[in-house]
């Protein structure tokens, strides 16, 4: 995947021979783009794409799959087409669920949701509706049904060997809101009946049970994470009707959050977690000496991850990138032991100089010791700088260490960033979580503010150029802090802000997952003094709001709101608004417009 100059991006075949790149797709961004691309045939790739249309609450969005010729002149529509008599078109194209199909090298496993029909008067179509799986082949889309659809079902799990192992079902409340709740069963290895394995509830942006996400079909087990005490491990569950559960890898310091897969067949090779830096662990012990292997040979204190391999996974392609480099794709020939580069992750930033970014730890105003992020300008004596507090998103959420295109952005601008991982951040366990980020606001917004308080207190920022910057919950954040203490930040920049904890939660009520988005926000005198846009008097520091009005996750609505309310308290406001961009800005133009108008804005309040 590549970005167009003019936004969008294109999906591009490069032949490992001679480096010749060949775009197969291309999407214009804004309301198009291209999901996903894989192969699935040496001469075949399939793609996702997706489509929006509409503002504010009026966004409508689909997907569908399409397979793709390597060289771009063929492309057939993949997703099935709705027929004449359903009630209404269905959203979603599907998904490939296995790259395997035996007997059939040419065919896929897909998910594909059947809406309902209207079968007066005919005797034809679907007597069933809901989620199904079909065997489609890439080649003359000839399609046969392997699960028949189902109402209550979410999503399906394959072996990687083209059998549907495990079925997900979400059960619905009698008004059509969706429970926060997911029962998984299984299927034994030579078939049969349903089984079920295990259930999952979720409530306040935490979950409870032994949640499967994989079937390694050689040793009949489903992996999935589950509570290892105050934090998440991974553990396999026997799928022979024994229910014999075993901790695969667990930690007593941070959540084993991330499985590592390869290959046609997505084997399961390893499984990740984050600490300073994320550590990839693979149980595979070939691929345990190679990656070690690999990261001697690259250098630099790079992370090395392996992404995929060929079928046979004689070769495999590798990324390895750090805080100061982008990164790189290499390709590694098991036969040869040679380890060939192909592509740098953004070539554009080959020879700029980039800030380190350093594990920190600052206290907290009860004494608890805050883990974060510090990144300098490179050759700066780290004192005396503007600097800027950049709270992230979520908030079930951290930040890592590695490159961040925000990050450097601004440190090559001068500003010093500190990114703290706030109680209420995941990854820490469930103690540091706590009850979420907008029930436990206090906490989590006090730890923010500590992270400026820190910077000052340490001589990092210069005197009165202390500044905010966040996106989503991190924008929230930087809100919500004035709130708490209006002197500290001498300039708020908010992108896809939550404004209002009531009218997030209003937002969802037409939504089938109401139930879950009202239990996160709770309710109780937090909702009022946790809502910076019911608190614009108190605001000190200029602010800029910046949102896109097709943005679904957090609706523009709040920044809007936001807006009025700071306006008619008299104080300093600037707001841009996105035509048609969705909650990450995801356009090269936008994003220049964020970046530029974010550092004119900021040195404009700092006196820079």
């Amino acid at each position: 995947m590549a970005p167009r100059p003019d936004g969008g991006e294109n999906a591009v075949v490069v032949n490992l021979t001679n480096s010749a790149a060949i775009p197969i797709l291309s999407s214009k961004g804004v309301t198009e783009e291209i999901t996903y691309c894989k192969f699935v045939l040496e001469t075949r790739v399939v793609c996702q794409i997706a489509v929006r249309d509409g503002t504010g609450r009026n966004v409508i969005g689909a997907n569908r799959m399409a397979t793709i010729s390597n060289d771009g002149k063929d492309m057939r529509l993949l997703s099935a087409k709705d027929t004449g008599n359903a009630y209404f078109k269905s959203a979603f194209g599907g998904a490939v669920i296995d790259y395997n199909v035996p007997g059939n090298p040419n065919a896929v496993l897909m998910t594909r949701w059947f809406p309902p029909e209207n079968r007066t008067g005919t005797i034809m179509g679907n007597s069933g509706f809901g989620l199904a799986v079909e065997q489609v082949d890439v080649l003359t889309g000839d399609r046969k049904r392997v699960e028949s659809p189902r109402e209550s079902a979410e999503g399906y799990i394959s072996d990687g060997q083209g059998h549907v192992r495990m079925m997900v079902t979400q059960p619905t409340s009698e008004n059509g809101y969706t429970k926060g709740q997911l029962n998984y069963s299984y299927r034994p290895a030579g078939g049969g009946s349903w089984t079920a394995l295990s259930k999952v509830t979720f409530s306040g942006g935490l979950s409870a049970g032994f949640e499967p996400v994989a079937v390694d079909s050689s040793a009949n087990v489903a992996y999935g994470f589950d509570a290892n005490g105050n934090y998440l491990g991974l553990y396999k569950r026997a799928l022979d009707g024994s229910g014999t559960t075993s901790l695969v890898l667990g930690r007593a310091d941070a959540d084993v959050d991330e499985l590592i897969r390869i290959g046609r067949n997505r084997r399961v090779v390893g499984a990740s977690y984050a600490t300073e830096k994320r550590t990839d662990e693979y149980f595979d012990p070939e691929l345990r000496k190679l990656a070690a292997g690999l990261g001697r040979a690259l250098g630099g204190g790079k992370q090395i991850s392996i992404v995929d391999a060929t079928t046979d996974e004689g070769k495999l392609l590798v990324f390895g990138g750090s805080d100061t480099d982008p990164g790189t794709f290499y390709l590694f020939d098991k036969a040869s032991k040679s380890l060939g580069e192909l592509l740098p992750a953004r070539p554009e930033l080959a020879k700029m100089p980039m800030g380190t970014m350093k594990p920190v730890q600052f206290p907290a105003a009860d004494g608890t010791m805050i883990p974060g992020y510090l990144t300098l300008p490179p050759g700066s004596t780290g004192k005396g700088l503007p600097a800027i507090v950049m709270p992230h998103g979520g908030p079930s959420a951290r930040d890592e260490w590695g490159f961040d295109w925000l990050v450097q952005f601004f440190v090559a601008r001068g500003f010093a960033v500190l990114q703290p991982n706030y109680r209420g951040s995941s990854g820490y366990g469930t103690a540091w979580f706590r009850n979420n980020g907008f029930k436990s606001w206090p906490t989590a917004i006090g730890d923010v503010n500590d992270a400026g308080r820190w910077l000052n207190s340490q001589g990092i920022a210069a005197p009165g150029k202390l500044a905010i910057f966040g996106w989503s919950y991190g924008g929230y954040a930087a809100l919500q802090s004035a709130v708490v203490d209006p002197d500290l930040y001498k300039a708020i920049v908010a992108v896809a802000p939550v404004t209002d904890l009531d009218a997030v939660r209003e937002e969802s009520r037409e939504d089938a997952d109401f139930y879950v988005v009202d239990a996160f926000i709770g309710t109780g005198p937090h909702v009022e003094s946790g809502s910076p846009a019911r608190h614009a008097e108190r605001f000190k520091a200029p602010v800029l709001l910046l949102h896109g009005d097709a943005d679904t996750n957090v609706g523009v609505n709040e920044s809007r709101l936001m807006k009025r309310r700071l306006e008619g308290a008299g104080k300093r406001v600037e707001y841009i608004e996105f035509p048609s961009l969705a909650h990450s800005l995801d356009n090269a133009a936008a994003r220049t417009r964020l970046l530029s108008t974010s550092d004119r804005f900021l040195r404009a309040a700092l006196g820079l």
